[in-house]
């Protein structure tokens, strides 16, 4: 606990002699807290304990400093937040605390859910915020969902819909019907979502794969055109895609 008193004085000290650190308000430090966070899962992708250690430090920095400005703010302390944090824990954790029974994570995560709708009498999708990635934004909104048990059967049952939507999408674009094709669009993605999640994928992760490998590819095939003194914008489609095809076999 003295490294977190220290932590906490070097927070106030900077707010009153850094001039960088002066000028911080909750709107200025919301950009970079996503980078920070970013940067640490990252770091755990790695499993590089280094970074892992660094990038924590950071986000840490980020909890202490918004308390900070907080305190400064008279909205609240950090021994308030931890307090609070300890007695949610505490709450809704029955089964560790209490007398309650948990056979599996499925249990506790429905017994969490179902907790916290009973505290503040909101919707249960009320704790998954608006400013998420899209992309993870719509897989907890179907996980808060389905641990009310709103969900689908099994993945098979949502390969129907999602041909449902692609053909309702390529109706859209056949009418040139923009609007109504971005709405069929998203519709696509929350049910791709939606069977990630039932094959226990994370969409993100999923995603992320598939951006990183077109990454290597695309590098690669510019490096080759490069050495030819090649520039991809005159080169045909066709000697494109060969390119393409042939990067598949460094980065299948």
């Amino acid at each position: 606990m003295e490294a977190f008193s220290r932590l906490r004085a070097i927070v106030a000290e900077l707010r009153q002699k850094c001039p960088w650190d002066r000028a911080q308000t909750f709107d200025s430090l919301a950009p970079l807290t996503w980078e920070e966070v970013a940067e640490l899962l990252e770091a755990i992708e790695r499993r590089d304990p280094a970074d892992i250690t660094e990038e924590l430090g950071d986000v840490l920095l980020h909890v202490f400093f918004y308390a900070q400005l907080a305190e400064e703010a008279g909205l609240t302390h950090i021994q308030e937040v931890a307090e609070r944090l300890i007695q949610k824990l505490i709450a809704r954790h029955p089964h560790v605390y209490g007398e309650a029974q948990a056979g599996d994570a499925k249990a506790v995560i429905a017994r969490w859910e179902n907790l916290k709708k009973a505290e503040k009498q909101r919707s249960a999708l009320a704790g998954v915020p608006e400013r998420l990635p899209p992309l993870l934004q719509a897989y907890r909104l179907q996980e808060k969902a389905a641990a009310l048990g709103f969900d689908w059967a099994d993945p098979a049952a949502l390969l129907p819909k999602f041909h449902e939507e692609i053909a309702e999408l390529e109706e859209a674009i056949s009418r040139e019907d923009y609007a109504a094709a971005a709405a069929e669009l998203g519709d696509v993605l929350f049910v791709l979502v939606n069977l990630a999640r039932h094959l226990g994928l994370h969409p993100e992760k999923a995603l992320q794969a598939t951006n990183t490998k077109f990454r290597q590819r695309f590098t690669w095939m510019e490096a080759q055109l490069a050495a030819q003194n090649k520039d991809p914008r005159t080169c045909s489609s066709d000697e494109l895609e060969s390119y393409w095809q042939a990067s598949k076999a460094y980065y299948p």
